[in-house]
């Protein structure tokens, strides 16, 4: 079976990502599976630019075809922040909600959106990135156990549960990720016959 690695070693993004990927025939390796991989700095100015450079890195090191994604918070009122900074807004995701929600105290527009882009990278080069987005506002407070990140505070639009209220199929049906990984996926076997021999 094929093998790609998904650039991270974070346990959350890599059961998403295996829950999206069931039924593909492709075995799905992360940087868990190659301990001996470097830091990457991430030094891009947009989410596209920083999943590159992950995608970019993991395909070299570990000689297979590999994506990476960098998604993020973007708050209308904070003048999209946190953004590329989600992840180091504070320590810890409780402390990151907890910056969060003490920002938006007394802020009446509450918009937000969740956005994930993804790169592949085959043969050492990058060959295309996605991008894919879910709006919705931020609550007052947290709401649900599940998920990870800013999940407790984000209320999508058109949905009545947080995204921590979700179960992880629903979640994969309208996140951000999910729908820059759908992209990543007709891309792929649009362009199968170029990357067969990538791939096998």
């Amino acid at each position: 079976m094929p093998q790609i690695v998904v650039a991270t070693a974070n346990a959350h993004k890599v059961e998403e990502y295996r829950q999206l990927l069931a039924g593909e025939k492709v075995e799905l390796l992360s940087l868990a599976d190659f301990p001996g991989f470097p830091g990457v700095e991430e030094t891009g100015s947009t989410f596209a630019e920083n999943a590159a450079i992950k995608a970019l890195a993991a395909c070299k090191y570990c000689d297979l075809p590999a994506f990476a994604d960098d998604s993020g918070l973007e708050v209308e009122a904070l003048g999209g922040r946190p953004g590329i900074h989600s992840s180091r807004y504070a320590p810890t995701d409780a402390e990151r909600i907890a910056k969060l929600l003490k920002e938006l105290d007394g802020v009446e527009n509450r918009r937000a959106r969740f956005v994930c882009a993804i790169a592949l990278a085959i043969n050492g080069e990058v060959i295309e990135t996605f991008e894919g987005e879910i709006r919705g506002v931020i609550l007052d407070c947290p709401r649900g156990e599940g998920g990870f990140g800013y999940d407790p505070v984000f209320l999508p639009d058109g949905c009545d549960r947080s995204f921590g209220e979700l179960s992880q199929e629903e979640k994969n049906r309208i996140s951000h990720r999910a729908a820059a990984y759908r992209k990543a996926v007709e891309f792929i076997e649009d362009e199968m016959s170029v990357l067969d021999d990538d791939f096998n």
